[in-house]
């Protein structure tokens, strides 16, 4: 069936379940209004032989992966259930990121993750895996997930997990789903683990040498001490002229002093104070600064190899100072936003393979994710495995998500 002709087909199958209209590029696009519509759509889908792109909010992968249908979750964007006493909340996978925050900081709680790329949405954050520099404290954001629901590839409904703390019947599914970029089908709603919102939130910056400054972070966190982000940022993330050093710790009053008295010893640095509408701002700027560039991706190292992890990526993307790069020293993880050509990511991936570094790629234009791929084997039998799961969770293979070249 050509495209054209999608549209009046998908209207008179999902009626007010969903809005149709065009996407750029003569898909049809969907926005289904409850997993009961996506599961529809997705079964149909898998009968007729439509390619599908799973879409949130458009503002971090570009929308050109070519697809017959496009499906939304704009119309899934609600916070469906709050339970302050037990912190812990629903979420419907199209709600845009600020719209959550707010919604759970009426309530009095806190979802301890950020990311880069501005206002995205739970679902494109979920299935992504991105984490920003709260990693460092809190881990990554399907460590606060507790359930979610998942409408497969060939339309059938998984429930995994639950709404409270205790129940984790299912929960490796629900990290399954997390960073599979939609190859399994289309998350619909979340259950989260939440935190109150902090009494005390304190941001400590210093500037100087790369390698010195991950000496110091080392040396805060050689204690014990376990801040909310530990994060050296590359001048160009920073917008100044040197790398930069910061450190946040949040907590109650007393908490927050005892640990900024640590800092100070333990780091033997200039440090400057930033809280409120500064603080904020430098984190905020720090994050919306990966969609300056085409590409974003990520690299697993450990907090011991960051300078060689640094070096390597020096050595094969062109001029990374310049670039956006981040560094979450606990977790060893580097981000990294500019612009490279497929030959040398494939290069990249390779050579960091071989230190068993995983590199996956969040973000770039069709041409490159079509090549290259979100991630890379860099274990024997990964590629294997994965290409096991595309199978059992979207047989028809509809789904437009390119894993790897071998996926």
């Amino acid at each position: 069936m050509a495209r054209g002709e999608l549209s009046p087909r998908l209207k008179s199958l999902l009626g007010s379940a969903a809005t149709v209209g065009a996407a750029p590029g003569g898909a049809a696009l969907v926005a289904p209004d409850s997993e009961t519509a996506c599961a529809l759509l997705l079964r149909t889908a898998s009968l007729e032989g439509w390619r599908v792109r799973i879409e949130g909010g458009g503002s971090w992968i570009p929308r050109d992966a070519p697809a017959d249908v496009v499906l939304s979750t704009a119309r899934l964007a609600g916070l469906t259930d709050v339970a302050p006493a037990d912190l812990v909340a629903t979420a419907d996978a199209g709600i845009p990121w600020a719209d959550l925050r707010r919604g759970l900081a009426d309530h009095g709680m806190w979802l301890a993750h950020d990311a880069p790329g501005g206002d995205r949405t739970l679902g494109s954050l979920l299935a992504t895996a991105t984490t920003g520099p709260l990693r460092a404290g809190f881990g990554m954001l399907r460590d606060q997930v507790l359930g979610l629901t998942l409408v497969t590839g060939d339309g059938r409904t998984v429930r995994v997990g639950g709404r409270v703390v205790k129940n984790v019947a299912g929960y490796d599914l629900a990290k399954l789903a997390a960073g599979s970029f939609g190859a399994f089908g289309v998350v619909t709603a979340v259950h989260l683990r939440l935190r109150a919102v902090p009494r005390a939130d304190l941001t400590l910056l210093a500037e100087g040498q790369r390698d010195a400054l991950l000496d110091a972070a080392r040396a805060i966190l050689a204690p014990g001490l376990a801040p909310a982000a530990l994060e050296l940022v590359a001048p160009g993330a920073a917008g100044g002229s040197a790398w930069t050093l910061a450190v946040r710790l949040v907590g109650t009053d007393g908490e927050v002093a005892a640990d900024r008295q640590t800092v100070f010893e333990c780091a033997r640095l200039p440090l400057r104070e930033h809280t409120g509408a500064d603080a904020a701002l430098f984190w905020s700027t720090v994050l919306e600064g990966a969609v300056a560039a085409p590409l974003t991706a990520r690299l697993g190292a450990a907090p011991d190899g960051l300078e060689d992890a640094l070096d390597l990526l020096a050595h094969h993307l062109d001029e990374p100072v310049a670039d956006w790069i981040t560094a979450t020293v606990p977790a060893g993880v580097i981000r990294w936003s500019g612009n490279a050509g497929p030959d040398a990511l494939i290069r990249f991936r390779a050579a960091a393979a071989e230190r068993e570094w995983p590199v996956t790629l969040e973000r770039a234009p069709w041409a490159v994710r079509a090549r290259v791929g979100h991630f890379g084997a860099y274990r024997e039998g990964v590629v294997r495995l994965v290409g096991g799961l595309r199978r059992a969770f979207d047989p028809a293979g509809v789904l437009v998500a390119p894993l790897g070249t071998d996926a």
